[in-house]
């Protein structure tokens, strides 16, 4: 019983890579809007680094996701 306890509440603890993730990439994109806003000629050469940025984020909350599960699943 005191070990399924742990379980949930490791998970819940791994899961906040979550919402940094969704942090930093709202904060990614926003950043990218503004600055294509302000100068648009200048937006198309930054946008490989913006996916950079996407990818980078989005895998550090895949990253929390996975130890999330194998906390649930396989101990």
């Amino acid at each position: 019983m005191e070990v399924e306890a742990a379980k949930l509440i490791g998970a819940g603890i791994a899961c906040i890579a979550l919402v940094g993730a969704g942090l930093g990439i709202g904060n990614i994109f926003g950043n990218y809007l503004a600055g294509a806003l302000r100068n648009p000629s200048a937006a198309p050469g930054q946008f490989p680094n913006l996916l950079l940025g996407f990818a980078l984020a989005e895998a550090t909350g895949l990253f929390g996701l996975l130890v999330a599960l194998i906390i649930l699943f396989v101990f």
